[in-house]
C-alpha cells in the first residue's frame, strides 16, 4: 500500500511543482514537504513490502538491536543526505565566487567584448561559450556563471529566459562529451566504466549536434535584438575599484572554479572540498585587497556581505527534490524501474540502445544520478562499452527536457525564476529535438565504425 502511495505522492507533489504560478504555491516549499512525506510513508509502511527490506535484514546481523526505523535514519537517510549536501555545498561555493566576481565586476571583462545586441548572434555566441565551459567546469557551475553573464548582456527578463533555457541545453550537452562535466559522467568515469579520451571521442558528435538543432531552429524563431540592461551597478559608480582590481578577482574566481577538477584528480576527494577550498582562498584575497580601503567601501566588498546574497531557496529546493527521489531508490521503485526496462523482449545491441535512450528521457523526470547508479549496478559491460557511453549522453543531455531535470535546470530555474509551464511549451521541445538527434548520430556513428 504504501509502495503505491509513495508514487502516487511523488507525482501530485511534481505537479505541483511544475504548477507553481497556478497554484501560487512556492515550489521550494512543496519540494521540501514532499521529501518529508516520502521519508515518512516510507517508515510508516510495512518493511517487508519493500526492496529495501533486504538490506535491513543483513543490517541486523551485526545491530541485532536496530529497529527499521533506526536502521533508516541511521543507514540509507545519512547516506543520502551525505550525497545530497555534497551537491549542496558544491552549489553554494560556486554561486559564492560567481557571486563575488560579479560584486567586483569581474564580468566586464568578457561583456565588454560581446558588442553585438542581436539576438541571433547572441545566442550562438552564449550557446557555444556554454557548451565549452561546460565541458572543462561542469555543467552546474557554467550554468551559474553564464546566468550571471546575461544579466550583464540583456536588460529584458523575458528575452533573457529563452537564453537561459539554451544555458541548460548547452551546459548539459557539453558536459555529457566531458568526463569532469557532469555528475553521471563523472561517476561512470570513476567506476572505470570509460575512459576520459574514449568518451570525449566517441560522444562529442552526439552532443554538438543535440545542440545545433535548437540553435537553427530559433534562429529562424528570434528575431531583433535585445536592450542592455542600465549600468546601476554600485560597485561601477559608488566603490572606488581599479581596473586590474576587477580583472584579478575574475582571474581568481575562474582559476578557483578551474581548479575543482585539478583538485579531484590529484587528490581523489570530493569536488565540493575543492570549491569550498576556493571560495576560502578567495575570500582571504579580496579581503586582503580591501583592507586598506575606507570602511563603508571594505564591507560593501566583503565575502560577507556577499554571501547573504545567495539564493538560498534554490539550494532548499535542491535539498527537497533530490531527498524526496532518494526516498524512492531506498524503497524501491527505481530500482523496479530498471529491472522492468531490462526485461524488454529485444536483441542486442537495440536493447541497449532503447534503454539508453529510456534513462535519459526518464532522467527528465527523475534525477539521473539515481538511475544511472542503478544501470551501474545491473550491468557489468568492459570498459568503453557502447552502452556506457550512450548512457553518458542520454542521461546527460536528456535531464534538459524538463527545466528541472538536471542540477544546471534547477539552478537556473531558481536564479532567473523561470516557470516550468513556460519551459514546457518554448524550451522541451527543441530539447527533445536535439535528444533525439543526438541519439540517431550516436547509433550511425556506432554503427557504421562496427
Amino acid at each position: 500500500m504504501m509502495f503505491t502511495l509513495m508514487i502516487v505522492v511523488f507525482v501530485i507533489g511534481y505537479l505541483c511543482i511544475a504548477l507553481e504560478h497556478p497554484l501560487q504555491i512556492n515550489k521550494t516549499a512543496t519540494a521540501l514537504l514532499l521529501s518529508t512525506l516520502m521519508w515518512v510513508l516510507f517508515i510508516l509502511g510495512e518493511p517487508a513490502s519493500f526492496p529495501a527490506f533486504a538490506e535491513y535484514t543483513e543490517y541486523l546481523l551485526h545491530h541485532p538491536d536496530a529497529t527499521f526505523v533506526s536502521w533508516i535514519t541511521q543507514v540509507p537517510l545519512i547516506e543520502h543526505l551525505g550525497e545530497v549536501a555534497e551537491i549542496l555545498f558544491f552549489l553554494l561555493g560556486a554561486m559564492t565566487i560567481v557571486e563575488i566576481v560579479d560584486t567586483h565586476g569581474g564580468f566586464r571583462i568578457i561583456t565588454d567584448k560581446i558588442h553585438t545586441t542581436k539576438k541571433t548572434s547572441l545566442l550562438w555566441i552564449i550557446s557555444v561559450l556554454t557548451f565549452f565551459m561546460s565541458a572543462v567546469l561542469d555543467n552546474l557551475t557554467t550554468s551559474i556563471v553564464m546566468i550571471a553573464l546575461l544579466r550583464k548582456l540583456i536588460g529584458n527578463p523575458k528575452d533573457r529566459w529563452i537564453f537561459a533555457g539554451m544555458v541548460i541545453l548547452s551546459a548539459n550537452a557539453g558536459g555529457a562529451f566531458s568526463p569532469i562535466g557532469d555528475v553521471t559522467t563523472i561517476m561512470l568515469w570513476i567506476a572505470g566504466h570509460i575512459s576520459a579520451v574514449k568518451i570525449m571521442l566517441m560522444t562529442f558528435p552526439a552532443s554538438v549536434v543535440s545542440i545545433l538543432i535548437p540553435l537553427f531552429i530559433l534562429s529562424f524563431r528570434l528575431k531583433g535584438t535585445v536592450a542592455r540592461p542600465d549600468k546601476t551597478d554600485e560597485h561601477d559608480e559608488d566603490v572606488p575599484l581599479l581596473r586590474n582590481e576587477r580583472n584579478m578577482v575574475f582571474f581568481l574566481g575562474v582559476g578557483a572554479l578551474l581548479f575543482v577538477p585539478v583538485f579531484k584528480s590529484l587528490t581523489h576527494l570530493p569536488p565540493y572540498l575543492g570549491m569550498l577550498g576556493g571560495l576560502g582562498f578567495l575570500w582571504i584575497a579580496t579581503g586582503f585587497m580591501h583592507k586598506k580601503k575606507p570602511e563603508k567601501y571594505s564591507h560593501q566588498l566583503s565575502v560577507s556581505r556577499i554571501i547573504s546574497r545567495i539564493d538560498t531557496p534554490s539550494i532548499l529546493f535542491f535539498l527537497g527534490i533530490l531527498m524526496a527521489v532518494n526516498a524512492l531508490q531506498t524503497c524501491g521503485q527505481l530500482g523496479m524501474l530498471s529491472s522492468s526496462l531490462d526485461r524488454m523482449p529485444l536483441a542486442e545491441p537495440h536493447k541497449y540502445y532503447l534503454i539508453s535512450i529510456l534513462i535519459g528521457l526518464f532522467s527528465s523526470i527523475i534525477d539521473n544520478v539515481p538511475l544511472v547508479a542503478g544501470a551501474m549496478g545491473m550491468y557489468h559491460f568492459p570498459t568503453d562499452h557502447y552502452f556506457w557511453e550512450f548512457l553518458a549522453y542520454t542521461a546527460g543531455t536528456g535531464g534538459s527536457i524538463l527545466i528541472i531535470g538536471s542540477a544546471a535546470g534547477v539552478a537556473v530555474m531558481g536564479l532567473e525564476k523561470i516557470d516550468f509551464i513556460w519551459y514546457l511549451k518554448k524550451i522541451s521541445w527543441l530539447a527533445i529535438l536535439g535528444y533525439l538527434g543526438g541519439c540517431v548520430v550516436y547509433i550511425l556513428q556506432k554503427t557504421l565504425m562496427s
